[in-house]
């Protein structure tokens, strides 16, 4: 499988915590995509997580927050079912350098815990969203993916701390910025 660079991985665990992600953001429970994660080069995964054990690839360190990983190693250890949502367009040279430039400033970033839970469920997410300013000093997984793709000018948004990991995909969808996801595992 080739991925490029702004590709979306997409992950729907197994666990009791990735059960609650998905009801909470209209999912299916072992179906929907509870967790998100975008590719920023052939090889390295970014993300934002609390829940893996891996030091990060380019950190040497276990980090709570913005991480890269191996590709193929991610993948493999999750325990759970992993879709790729490739960019409808691939990014030139450039993009790809902006955006490898914008995710290596994200890294070790901390967890945001407080914006993951708001951004549950679309209605509740758009409500906290003009509530609660963009704040980038803390960010979860579905708000650093928006982050990165409108850094891009790929995805518009007013606030990237309103998508939950389900809302964002079904929209990047809709709007022809990702395609239909490939089941990898």
């Amino acid at each position: 499988m080739i991925f490029g660079p702004g590709d979306i991985i997409g992950f729907s665990g197994r666990g009791l915590v990735s059960d609650i992600i998905n009801i909470a953001t209209y999912g299916i429970p072992r179906i929907g995509i509870s967790h998100v994660a975008v590719v920023g080069t052939t090889e390295l995964l970014y993300e934002s997580t609390t829940l893996n054990n891996e030091p990060c690839a380019v950190q040497h360190r276990l980090v709570r927050g913005v991480q890269a990983h191996t590709i193929g190693t991610r993948i493999a250890a999750y325990d759970g079912k992993v879709f790729h949502y490739p960019l409808t367009t691939p990014l030139d040279h450039n993009q790809a350098h902006s955006l490898l430039s914008f995710l290596n400033s994200l890294l070790g970033t901390s967890y945001d815990d407080i914006g993951a839970f708001r951004a549950a469920g679309e209605k509740f997410s758009w409500v906290e969203s003009r509530l609660h300013r963009e704040n980038l000093h803390s960010i979860f997984c579905s708000e650093m993916v928006a982050a990165a793709h409108r850094a891009l000018g790929l995805f518009q948004t007013d606030n990237v701390a309103r998508w939950s990991p389900n809302l964002l995909v079904r929209v990047e969808q809709r709007q022809r910025i990702v395609q239909q996801p490939v089941r990898l595992k």
